[in-house]
């Protein structure tokens, strides 16, 4: 794959099936690097469809041009709403579009854009979540500058990613569809259903249609833990206004859950929540699960009848985001080894997978018609970044927009790698080698790569950053260490308080297993060393602890975990519960810092950061790059303006081709690839 190839990334969203499972909409988006902005289109894909030669069989665009996305079909099957935002930037709005054929019609005009999309269960209202700036704040054609100064009393005050948002806190709205959206004259008036300070988030319909369920952190210790609750958000027909947040999990009461998300079916309350222990900060490895609780009563008098129990394992089972109720239990995804699987749980706790490894699910959806089952789950695989796949029929692929991108004949496939750590434990990742028609068969350059994190994990998925790397003629070892999500608890936990110790052991013992079970394809002279984000934090670890490497990347790097705490979005206790707290033990902490032992490192390093980044503040980035030139190490420092912690994810297209671009050139120079 070329920097130039990002334009073929092409990748599915959540599906969304209309109710009599003949079809889904999906939304499907891209860079553009000519337009420099990300396209978002909607297909309607047939479930009887099969991918062709260009992998999209009979699926058709619904929308083009634009930035669409989050797809949600009306009951009756007749139109689907979706946020739309102009491919300039902008914020999005809700629009509504029939799905037998017409143009979009706009419903709202939230001052900072509206999002999540749901309809009521008969069809007539739409519930979404949109910012509420204060009285003089983020005004069109405003000067930022000149607002009043920001008086904060909270830990929590911005977000990467969106900047300050203390000030314009999410809250829930309705408006009442009009009989024909596309005949309306006006935008229809919507009703905020919440208000205040407190944000109110992930909002879905109870059954009846008189309340939505939804999460937030309302209890009165909210600035001291991380704790969040279901609640619930009266919407009766013809609200004027808002009214309370009831809770339906109550940390004011004990209750220890941080709940991501929250759905009603009939009288079961599903929830997926992390149980964060008796103070509510427990959060390493604090895996997610599926937790249900009986209801009682209806509309605003909806209320849980029991604690919620948890259903599946604790210290195994770590849920993704997708919650989907369906026949006497949900659709949810779980993280296992590389994978992110499908699977159903039954209301006692049985788990049947419906969609295993290589998939990397992306989201799903599932209706009953007829009392048939009808399942669909967009998903990445090693050979595409998004295919939409009917689950219920064996996984056959309906459409896939990988094509273009598989038919360069610039991918490659990894290969599974398994290591053993100096303690003995085992450690899993892959091994990516360059196409031997383009660069021979070796031995070539080797990258080891870290992902962040450091509870996540690299994938099966096909990988934009492998596959440039390997493009160019790199060999790339990368997996999952100790420290990882998709093993469990006890995996993640390994190093809480001890981070770069065994999470160190375990990314040296893949790469020297690559070496060493492929020396005529691996030139074990000549390596290097990446990551971002937690990445970056073991890549300056390592080179504080060995100068093996020829050259490192350290990326958005949590470097400094005593300057972290307090600058970073999230630093008041990230830093605090993965390496201790600097003023109570500060010698522990120096043991895991690498800002502590800087004056170690050899290794040319190049720092990549962004400049909006309050994940891992840019100063992380600034201070490692000027203790290294003070100390005359070869460092060189790359900062991308208006890019926040998601720069190659979902930074401006340009910017990533950049980024892949500047990476190229710096390993050019290091380990010339052939050199």
């Amino acid at each position: 794959m070329l920097p130039t190839d990002l334009d073929l990334l092409t990748t599915p969203g959540a599906p969304a099936l209309l109710p009599d499972g003949s079809a889904a909409v999906v939304a499907v988006t891209r860079p553009d690097l000519a337009a420099d902005a990300y396209r978002g289109e909607l297909w309607l894909v047939p479930l009887a469809a099969h991918d062709d030669a260009a992998g999209t069989g009979s699926a058709r665009r619904l929308t083009h041009g634009h930035r669409d996305a989050e797809p949600e079909v009306s009951p009756d099957g007749l139109w689907v709403a979706f946020t739309r935002a102009p491919l300039t930037g902008g914020p999005g709005q809700v629009h509504v579009l029939p799905l037998a054929g017409g143009e979009p019609a706009r419903l709202t005009d939230a001052p900072l854009g509206a999002a999540s999309p749901r309809w009521s269960p008969d069809g007539t209202r739409l519930a979404f979540t949109a910012r509420v700036p204060e009285a003089g704040r983020y005004l069109p054609g405003g000067d930022p500058s000149a607002e009043a100064p920001r008086h904060i009393t909270t830990f929590s005050y911005r977000e990467d990613g969106a900047g300050f948002v203390s000030d314009r806190p999410r809250h829930v709205h309705v408006l009442d569809v009009p009989a024909d959206p596309g005949g309306a004259p006006d935008v229809p008036a919507a009703v905020a259903l919440t208000s205040g300070p407190l944000e109110v988030t992930d909002a879905a319909w109870a059954p009846d249609g008189l309340a939505l369920v939804a999460t937030c952190a309302r209890h009165a210790t909210r600035e001291r833990d991380v704790r969040r609750d279901a609640v619930l958000v009266a919407a009766p027909r013809g609200a004027t206004g808002p009214a309370a947040v009831v809770p339906l999990t109550d940390a004011d009461a004990g209750s220890t859950l941080r709940v991501d998300a929250v759905r009603v079916d009939g009288d079961t309350l599903w929830l997926l929540a992390a149980d964060l222990g008796p103070d509510g900060t427990d959060t390493v490895a604090a895996l997610t699960g599926l937790f249900r609780a009986p209801l009682t009563g209806t509309g605003a008098a909806l209320r849980t009848a029991a604690t919620p129990e948890r259903l599946t394992d604790a210290e195994r089972t770590d849920l993704g985001g997708v919650l989907h109720p369906t026949r006497g239990g949900v659709l949810v995804t779980l993280e296992d080894r590389g994978a992110v699987v499908l699977a159903h749980v039954a209301a006692d706790g049985t788990t049947t997978r419906l969609l295993d490894a290589p998939h990397v699910v992306l989201g799903a959806a599932a209706v009953v018609h007829d009392g048939d089952l009808r399942v669909v789950a967009s998903a990445a695989t090693p050979t595409s970044a998004g295919a939409l796949l009917r689950v219920d029929d064996d996984g056959r692929v309906l459409a896939d927009w990988s094509g273009p991108l598989r038919a360069t004949g610039r991918t490659v496939l990894p290969t599974p790698l398994t290591a053993t750590s100096p303690d003995g434990y085992e450690v899993h990742g892959w091994l990516a080698l360059p196409d031997p028609a383009r660069h021979g068969a070796g031995p070539h350059p080797t990258l080891l790569m870290i992902h962040g994190g450091p509870f996540a994990q690299y994938t099966h998925a096909l990988f934009d950053e492998v596959q440039v790397l390997t493009g160019a003629g790199y060999a790339v070892v990368l997996g999952n260490p100790r420290g990882s999500s998709g093993r469990g608890r006890a995996h993640g936990r390994a190093i809480r308080r001890a981070m770069g110790t065994v999470d160190t052991d375990d990314v040296l013992a893949l790469l020297d297993a690559a070496l060493e079970a492929h020396p005529q394809e691996l030139d074990a002279a000549r390596v290097g060393v990446l990551g971002g984000s937690y990445g970056g934090y073991l890549t300056a670890w390592l080179t504080t602890r060995t100068d093996r490497f020829a050259a490192a990347v350290v990326e958005r790097g949590f470097l400094d975990p005593v300057s972290f705490t307090g600058s970073a979005d999230i630093g008041w206790w990230f830093g605090l519960e993965y390496v201790g707290d600097h003023a109570v033990d500060p010698a522990a902490v120096e043991a895991q810092s690498p800002m502590a032992h800087v004056g170690q490192v050899t290794t040319p390093t190049l720092v990549v950061h962004s400049e909006q980044d309050w994940r891992c503040p840019v100063e992380q980035g600034q201070r490692w790059y000027v203790e290294l030139r003070r100390r005359g190490v070869e460092a060189e420092l790359l900062l991308f303006p208006g890019e926040g912690h998601e720069l190659s994810r979902s930074g401006r297209p340009t910017h990533r081709r950049a980024r892949f671009e500047h990476l190229l050139d710096w390993w050019a120079r290091h380990l010339p690839v052939g050199g």
